[in-house]
């Protein structure tokens, strides 16, 4: 028998072993830290939580991590702090083999709330530029 699609976030989460659940709830946690009150749902097939009116942040249990995506690149010491944990150039794994960053986890999520914090924040804003 095949399990039923997810229709929501807890579904989703639920679907997985205790362990791997403990380490989604973790991350989602971490991440509403950050972003508080917003509102999340399935896309792509994985959660995905809303910043400034659009879902920017997802993430999704595999067989030996937990993706973040999208990742974008940021400056100085907080890059220094993502690249060990990149495995593509917008993508973080964080490994079930070891701790999760909880504090980079909530780093990123004031990245992405940094860079969608406001209309002028898109290259469409500037027109001429």
């Amino acid at each position: 028998m095949v399990a039923a699609k997810p229709s929501n976030v807890d579904e989703y989460i639920a679907g997985f072993p205790p362990e791997v659940a403990g380490r989604l709830i973790a991350v989602r946690d971490a991440i509403h830290d950050v972003l508080p009150g917003s509102p999340e749902k399935l896309r792509y097939g994985m959660p995905a939580i809303e910043v400034r009116g659009r879902y920017w942040m997802h993430f999704a249990g595999w067989k030996h991590h937990i993706g973040l995506y999208p990742v974008p690149r940021a400056e100085g010491a907080l890059e220094e702090e993502i690249a060990p944990w990149r495995s593509k150039t917008d993508t973080v794994e964080l490994p079930y083999s070891k701790p999760l960053p909880l504090e980079l986890v909530r780093d990123i999520a004031g990245l992405i709330l940094s860079l969608h914090s406001s209309p002028s924040t898109h290259p469409a804003s500037h027109p001429g530029e």
